[in-house]
């Protein structure tokens, strides 16, 4: 039986024990009398036709009698609202939340907002479209966009608002099998119009559907009805000034604005930003917890036996890689979600019996477990690369080694590929993989720099460029350089050409590019780190607090859109920013020498990994996953 099976019928059993318990305490409880029910502001039903009442002050309710409606409030009855003089600005509030109102159905509410408030939801005749729009009124709808004319912007925004109407109206047509008519809508008032000759001719071949599903499908459209036509009246709607008719579903447009900005002014936002409000309160700004954040240590690891020089994460998030001075890099698979425990439950209901119900429940807990240790590096490891694909690992040396190592990972036993060796005197100790996972390049101090496939044969090749550091963009032909001259330039090989990018006043001893491709981030000797726009190719930030000399320390961009930073440190710390501000927002404190290289998962967000000269690994992750351990 699997896990799900078995929980399933664990879940049905609990039920079904609440269910029985309640029903007996239901047969055991004495009735409520109806009358009670009724108090203050309360609601109560009356045997009038509508059967409808709604809560007022005072103990007094609007009730709904045989379709009519009666408003009373305390008692009195004011047949008349009168209207109130408000600024623009509660003009506009008032007019979102008439808008909405009708949206959920609120018609006759929304009417006596506007009403008190004197304010006037849509224009008129822009009342007067939307109406004869939504009943699929054709003629009448072409009128009154003749009368709305003199309100749009352009001439040609009446010609595209005209060309929906009329390829609504064709497909309705077509829908319902009037041939003849929408051949005359195609040739007689489509085609003339001389617009969008491309979608008139996809239009045209539709004649050709042979029913109405096969038409929906080719059309890209839902129909003849309510839903394509509200549709049509979003499209039309972004024509029309907001003071002639509000764009669709404005206020709910605002709200979602308005929680996607608190969310990027978060400090500790690490995961998916939330959009639907359906699962987002209103009532209270957005604020996530520090404990929620990789912050706390949830794992050290021992394995390695000399300083530990580089981590990094796989694209896929599943494996990390670790390369230390003791020659060895380590494979350690990422188990993000485990079952955590079990609680027994026990409930006592009729006869005395006593049901225990088992639960499982699943949680991220963040962990790495040893998968290969891959031996033989001559001179330690000092960094490493993953392939984009997460199946190939390339493995480099410090300073003056000469050899690179390329390994499979997807095997069982993570096979050697092949090791690259062009002779004693070279210098690879930089790496960098194209996009497609095909081919990468490599390079040195000493003045290589080459471009190689998958078998390590040197397809092209850069003389006298001395590398610290690499990253191939995502056009598939630039390679960034970091070099001895305290710049990073971009280097084409398809056309030899080369550019500088970005100049520093100091040495550069890493840096790394964000997914989108746009900015740079530098460790910079004596200087810390720094933000750049590739861009622009200006300095976007500073950041504080990191202790860097001349030791290679690695940095990294982290959380779901990359609004995060990380850094190791020679102050033995782990030093974490938000990208847009300059100090930083975490220091985590137990490494007890210079901290190499930080990672951050590039999948599961709340997991980051470090390594450091006292030889250990160190997996941070949330206050939950350090329970869990």
């Amino acid at each position: 039986m699997s896990n799900q099976t078995m929980f399933m019928m664990i879940m049905f059993m609990f039920f079904y024990a609440v269910f029985r318990v309640m029903q007996q305490q239901g047969a055991n409880g004495a009735a409520v009398s109806p009358s009670n029910n009724q108090q203050n502001g309360t609601l109560s039903d009356t045997g009038g036709g509508g059967g409808g009442c709604v809560p007022t002050t005072n103990g007094n309710m609007i009730t709904e009698t045989d379709g009519e409606t009666g408003e009373q409030l305390n008692g009195d009855v004011n047949p008349t609202i009168s209207t109130k003089i408000i600024d623009k600005t509660n003009q506009d509030i008032v007019r979102l939340i008439g808008q909405h109102l009708r949206t959920v159905g609120l018609d006759r509410t929304a009417d006596l907002l506007m009403q008190e408030s004197g304010c006037r939801l849509d224009h008129p005749a822009a009342a007067k479209f939307r109406q004869h729009v939504m009943d699929g009124d054709w003629i009448k709808a072409d009128y009154d966009l003749i009368e709305l004319k003199g309100f749009l912007n352009t001439e040609s925004h009446s010609l595209e608002m005209k060309f929906l109407l009329l390829e609504q109206e064709y497909l309705e047509f077509l829908e319902d099998g009037l041939v003849l008519e929408a051949l005359h809508v195609l040739r007689n008032e489509l085609t003339p119009l001389g617009h969008n000759t491309g979608r008139v001719h996809q239009l045209s071949a539709f004649m050709m559907c042979s029913g109405r599903e096969e038409l929906q499908a080719r059309a890209g459209w839902e129909g003849k009805g309510l839903a394509s036509r509200s549709a049509l009246m979003d499209k039309l709607q972004k024509f029309l000034p907001p003071s002639i008719m509000l764009p669709p579903r404005r206020l709910h447009s605002l709200l979602c604005q308005a929680v996607e900005m608190q969310n990027q002014q978060c400090t500790y936002h690490i995961t998916q930003t939330q959009t639907n409000l359906e699962n987002v309160s209103l009532l209270v700004d957005h604020s996530c917890s520090k404990e929620q954040f990789p912050c706390h240590t949830t794992q050290i690891l021992n394995d390695h036996c000399d300083e530990v020089w580089y981590c990094k994460f796989s694209p896929d998030g599943l494996k990390l890689a670790t390369g230390s001075k003791d020659m060895s890099v380590i494979i350690w698979d990422v188990d993000p979600v485990s079952i955590l425990s079990y609680i027994n439950c026990a409930l006592n209901f009729e006869f005395s019996m006593i049901f225990t119900i088992i639960f499982i429940y699943i949680q991220e807990t963040l962990r790495v477990t040893h998968r290969k240790t891959l031996e033989g590096h001559t001179y330690g490891v000092a960094l490493v690369a993953w392939s984009p694909d997460s199946s190939h690992l390339i493995a480099c040396g410090p300073e003056d080694c000469p050899e690179l190592w390329l390994w499979n990972v997807d095997t069982p036993d993570c096979e050697l590929r092949v090791k690259l060796t062009q002779g004693t005197e070279d210098s690879l100790t930089a790496c960098a993989w194209h996009r497609d996972s095909n081919k990468f390049v490599t390079g040195g101090l000493r003045g290589q720099f080459y471009q190689c496939d998958m078998d390590c044969n040197v397809l092209d090749s850069w003389e006298g460029v001395r590398v610290k550091g690499l990253w191939c963009r995502s056009d598939g032909k630039t390679v960034l350089a970091a070099d001895s001259h305290h710049r990073i330039r971009g280097y084409n090989f398809d056309e030899l050409s080369e550019f500088t990018i970005l100049q520093e006043d100091h040495p550069i001893m890493s840096f790394s590019v964000n997914k989108a491709d746009r900015q740079a981030l530098l460790n910079v000797a004596h200087q810390g780190v720094h933000l750049w726009d590739l861009q622009d190719r200006c300095l976007v930030r500073r950041f504080q607090g990191v202790t860097q000399g001349h030791f290679t320390i690695h940095s990294c961009f982290g959380g779901v859109n990359e609004d995060f930073i990380a850094s190791g440190s020679e102050d033995n710390k782990v030093y974490v920013w938000h990208i847009k501000k300059e100090l930083p927002i975490a220091t985590l404190t137990g490494h007890s020498r210079t901290v190499n290289c930080v990672s951050w998962n590039p999948v599961y967000h709340q997991m980051m990994a470090s390594v450091s000269d006292d030889c250990t690994v160190r997996i941070w992750g949330p206050k939950s996953a350090v329970r869990y351990s």
